[in-house]
C-alpha cells in the first residue's frame, strides 16, 4: 500500500516535472520566435534607414549643404543610441519604423527642393520651409509633432520595460497611470528641447542655416508638445482598452 502510494506520489511528481519541462520548452520556443521576429524587424528597419542616409549623404555632399552634413552625423549617433535601447528593452516594430520614417522626413525636409511657386517661409525652397496651410501649418511643424509623438512612445516602452524588470510582472500587464503618462510626455518634450539645442549649435557652426529665428523655435517647441501630448493620450487609451479586454 505504501509502495503504491509512493509510486503514485513519484509518478505525480514526475508528471508535474514533465509538465513544467514541456511548458519551459514551449516558452523557450515562443521567446526564440519573438527574438527572431525582433531581429528581422531590426534588420529591415536598419537597411531602409541606411539606404536613405546614403542617398542623403551623397545629396548633401553634391549640393554643398554643410548644415545637413552635421545633422547626418547626429543621425548616425542617434541610430547607435536607438540600437542600444532596442537591444536592452526591445522596442516594438511600429516604434522602430516610426523612428526611421521620422529620420526620412527630416532628411527630405532639408534636402528636397520644392517649386518656386509653392508657398514657403524664408528664402530656401525646401520642404522644411513649405507651408502646408499658408500662414498656419508648415511641413517642419508636422515633422516635429510626429517625431516627438514617436519619441514619447519610446519613453513609455522604456519605462514599461524597466518596471517589468523591477516587479517581475509581464511587460504587457503594466498599464500607464496618469502620473506615468505625464512623465512620458515631459520626457518627450525634454528630448524636443534637446533637439532645439542641437539646431542652435548648428547655427553657431554653420554661417547660413535654415533653422529660423526665435518664433520658429517657439513653434517647434509647441509642435513637440502637441506630439508628446497626443502620444500620451494614445498610450493611455490603449492601456484602458487592453485592461478591459
Amino acid at each position: 500500500m505504501v509502495t503504491r502510494g509512493g509510486g503514485r506520489c513519484t509518478l505525480s511528481i514526475s508528471g508535474a516535472a514533465a509538465d513544467r519541462s514541456t511548458s519551459n520548452r514551449k516558452g523557450g520556443v515562443k521567446m526564440a520566435g519573438r527574438n527572431d521576429q525582433r531581429h528581422a524587424s531590426l534588420w529591415g528597419v536598419g537597411a531602409f534607414t541606411l539606404l536613405y542616409l546614403a542617398i542623403a549623404v551623397v545629396t548633401a555632399w553634391t549640393i554643398g549643404n554643410a548644415e545637413f552634413a552635421i545633422y547626418i552625423g547626429v543621425m548616425f549617433l542617434l541610430i547607435a543610441l536607438v540600437g542600444l535601447v532596442h537591444w536592452r528593452i526591445g522596442l516594438s516594430t511600429p516604434v522602430l519604423w516610426g523612428l526611421s520614417l521620422w529620420g526620412l522626413a527630416h532628411m527630405c525636409g532639408g534636402l528636397v527642393r520644392v517649386p518656386e511657386s509653392w508657398p514657403i517661409e524664408g528664402e530656401n525652397h525646401v520642404l522644411y520651409s513649405l507651408w502646408l496651410i499658408p500662414g498656419r501649418l508648415k511641413y517642419d511643424q508636422v515633422v516635429h509633432a510626429f517625431g516627438f509623438f514617436v519619441t514619447t512612445w519610446v519613453c513609455w516602452q522604456s519605462l514599461q520595460a524597466i518596471l517589468a524588470a523591477r516587479t517581475g510582472q509581464p511587460r504587457r500587464s503594466i498599464t500607464p497611470s496618469p502620473g506615468m503618462l505625464v512623465l512620458c510626455a515631459a520626457a518627450g518634450m525634454g528630448f524636443g528641447a534637446l533637439n532645439e539645442v542641437i539646431e542652435f549649435a548648428a547655427t553657431l557652426m554653420v554661417p547660413e542655416t535654415n533653422v529660423g529665428g526665435y518664433q520658429n523655435t517657439g513653434w517647434d517647441l509647441v509642435s513637440n508638445m502637441v506630439g508628446s501630448v497626443l502620444a500620451a493620450a494614445a498610450i493611455g487609451a490603449r492601456g484602458r482598452y487592453s485592461t478591459r479586454s
